[in-house]
This record gives C-alpha cells, sequence and structure tokens, in this order.
C-alpha cells in the first residue's frame, strides 16, 4: 500500500533563517528519514531554496504561467501544457527534486502564482514521500490561503520580542482562517544558550509552546559566507545537531 505524502511547510518573518531551516529539513529527510523521494517547493516570490540546497535552476511555474498567457502548442489543452511545463520546471537530485515558484512578470499581488503554486504541489506530491515548502517571509501567504492542508508547520522565529510576536500572530491566523494544518510548531533559531530561558518565558507569555531552539553556528555562517550547501554542513554543527533533535520529535510525531 502506498503511503500518503506528508506535507510541511515553514513560516516566519523576513531574516530569521526560515530557509535555512527548511534546508536542513530536507536534509533529514534524504539522511535520517530516507523515507522516499522529498519535494522541496520554493515558495517564496524572493527565491534562494535552491542556493541553501546548492541546485542550479533553469526555469520556475511562474515563469510557466506567464508562458500560458501565450498561445499554446497546437492539439495541446492548456491544463495539459502547463502540466508539461511545470514537471520541465522540476529539478532533480539525489534523494531530493526541487520546483520553484519564481516570480512572476510585473508588480502587484502573487495571488495567482500562489495558487498556481499550490495547484503544482497538489498535482506532484503524489510521487513523493514527503514535500517540504519555504513559503514567503511575513503573514501574507496565510492571508491568501495558501499555507493549507498540511500536515505540519514550522513557524520560525529569531531570538526578538518581535519574532515571537509574530510567531504567535501566525498561531492566531491559523485558528482565525480555519486552516487545515495538523501540527504547528515554533521553533526559534540563532539562540545564544544564555538567552533560551528568557525568551522560552516570553514565549510562554505569548501561548507558545516551543519545538526546540537553534543555536547560533558560526560554523552554519561560515559555511553560507563560503557558499557551501546546506549538504556541506559538517555533522559537528550545533544548528544541524539541535534541528535533527526537533525533526525527530516532530517529524516521527507525523507519521
Amino acid at each position: 500500500m502506498k503511503k500518503v505524502p506528508k506535507v510541511i511547510a515553514v513560516a516566519g518573518k523576513g531574516g530569521v533563517g526560515k530557509t535555512t531551516v527548511g534546508g536542513l529539513l530536507v536534509r533529514y529527510l534524504v539522511e535520517e528519514v530516507n523515507d522516499g523521494p522529498v519535494l522541496a517547493v520554493d515558495v517564496d516570490p524572493n527565491s534562494n531554496f535552491n542556493e541553501v540546497l546548492g541546485v542550479a535552476v533553469k526555469n520556475t511555474i511562474g515563469e510557466a504561467r506567464e508562458l500560458l498567457k501565450k498561445d499554446v502548442p497546437a492539439g495541446m489543452t492548456k491544463d495539459v501544457w502547463f502540466e508539461y511545463k511545470v514537471h520541465e520546471a522540476i529539478v532533480e537530485q539525489k534523494g531530493f527534486d526541487l520546483l520553484v515558484m519564481g516570480r512572476p512578470e510585473g508588480p502587484g499581488c502573487y495571488c495567482a502564482a500562489n495558487a498556481v503554486a499550490k495547484q503544482s504541489i497538489d498535482a506532484l506530491k503524489a510521487n513523493y514521500a514527503y514535500v517540504v515548502a519555504d513559503n514567503e517571509a511575513g503573514m501574507e501567504h496565510m492571508n491568501r490561503l495558501v499555507t493549507q492542508d498540511v500536515d505540519a508547520l514550522y513557524v520560525v522565529s529569531d531570538p526578538t520580542q518581535r519574532g515571537l510576536a509574530t510567531a504567535a500572530r501566525i498561531h492566531q491566523l491559523i485558528g482565525e482562517l480555519k486552516l487545515r494544518i495538523g501540527n504547528a510548531y515554533t521553533i526559534v533559531n540563532r539562540i545564544d544558550a544564555k538567552n533560551a530561558p528568557f525568551l522560552e518565558g516570553i514565549a510562554a507569555e505569548k501561548g507558545i509552546a516551543l519545538a526546540g531552539t537553534i543555536r547560533n553556528d558560526e560554523a552554519l555562517l561560515s559555511n553560507e559566507m563560503e557558499g557551501k550547501t546546506i549538504f556541506d554542513l559538517s555533522r559537528e554543527s550545533l544548528a544541524l545537531a539541535d534541528a535533527y533533535r526537533i525533526f525527530d520529535a516532530t517529524v516521527k510525531k507525523n507519521g
């Protein structure tokens, strides 16, 4: 019997290391779970998930959507042609594939492009054991109901009161918008161990139960400065160890 795919999303305000946490999650699923292929989806118009994962991208589904406005090849419906272009945009790697939404042409709302992203995920997820979606920063995607029908949502915060306030608001929106999310977890990233008890107290005051914290890690910073991928990060990395500990307790909980 084929296993039902699990969809996991990562959210948070800008600059908190959301995409890096998403990359650590993809590595964890590939190395530690190894339960089938993983589809990494970059839903952020400011795409850099591919850089974290070390993947060169040529085509995006945003570009496919723009092409859809033009004439499609003779003998093909728009739906069939678009599905072909989405599959063409998938970049295959060892243990995982990557699909990038990309930035739509011109200024304005990303609503239509995000709807296309969700449509693409729904069409492809049956081919994978896990889907990891790196969402755009902030809360707009929550208001547009892009982050829904997911088994687990990781809300990433930096070690600040403002970051935790954003995390609390995202949790609040889940209930207000009646999003279909199995479990939502908050992670405080780039934390100094000495500040952990203080921030845990602030989180508790805001009604947030932390899934865990990820320590500030010079090895991770050096890795990023040198243009290396998340797969190049040493197994001795503090951030890697902390992230894996969180995923051990939460990914397995979601099956």
